[in-house]
Parts: structure tokens; sequence; C-alpha cells
């Protein structure tokens, strides 16, 4: 399900074990549960996907043994054809003291960023600036 650009989804974090298949069984419960998967990855035994029904999704994988996270994301669009644009966007939002739980696009190409509440206003307020973003800095 492609999600409208005013409803980015919500970040589903999850701790993975380090052992083949341990991705795969979380996505049959994902499936099962008829959430989708739009966009993510794992790293290091901590999976981040981007899903269209955030609630649905950690019932299904609390009922599965899992501790999911649902987090609201941040989603913005950049110049993919011009090199630079996301380094900028990552200073300008360092430079105002954010950090990022996760990065990733989503499957319309967008720049999706998982931010703690404390930081996610800020964050908002930042990629609200970004087409205005100085590649030289």
């Amino acid at each position: 399900m492609s999600r409208p650009e005013h409803e980015p989804g919500r970040d589903l974090a999850i701790a993975l074990e380090q052992r083949p298949g341990a991705l795969a069984e979380f996505a049959a419960v994902i499936a099962a549960a008829d959430v989708n998967l739009e966009g993510g990855g794992a790293w290091g035994g901590v999976a981040h996907f981007l899903v269209d029904d955030g609630e649905r999704a950690a019932e299904a994988l609390r009922t599965a043994g899992y501790d999911p996270v649902v987090t609201e994301v941040v989603a913005t669009r950049l110049d993919q054809g011009r090199p630079g644009t996301l380094a900028a966007l990552l200073r300008r939002l360092g430079d105002a003291g954010i950090d990022l739980v996760a990065q990733y696009s989503d499957h319309d190409g967008r720049l999706i960023l998982v931010v703690d509440e404390p930081h996610r206003e800020a964050a908002r307020r930042v990629v609200a600036t970004s087409g205005q973003l100085d590649l030289t800095a």
C-alpha cells in the first residue's frame, strides 16, 4: 500500500536474533497480520521497517513473542540527482542537536527519519527547510 505524502506510516523497530531465518520469521508474522512493509531494513540484529499499520503490526508481533517499538517518523524528499543533499540535511540535523535513531528510504523514494520524541518536532522544522540546503557548507 503506497501511502500519501502526509501519512508516512510508522517505524517498527525490533531486535532480531543474529541467525539464518530470523528476519524471515519476523516478516511472516507481519504478512500474516496483513501489514505492508514499505521500506527499511535490518542491521546488526535490529530491524527498522516502515509499516502501514503500526498498531496491528505491534499486536501481532507481541502475540508472537517479540517486543516491538512503534514510532512516528519524519518523511521528506531530497533531490536525488544532486550529490550532497543527504549530507547537507544530516549536517543541519546534527547542528540542531538532533540524533537519528535510523534513516532509510521507503518504496516511494522518500527519506524516512526515525527521531526520538523529544527531538521529533525540531527535526520536522529542519526538514521543512530542506529545500533550501546549502551544499557548500
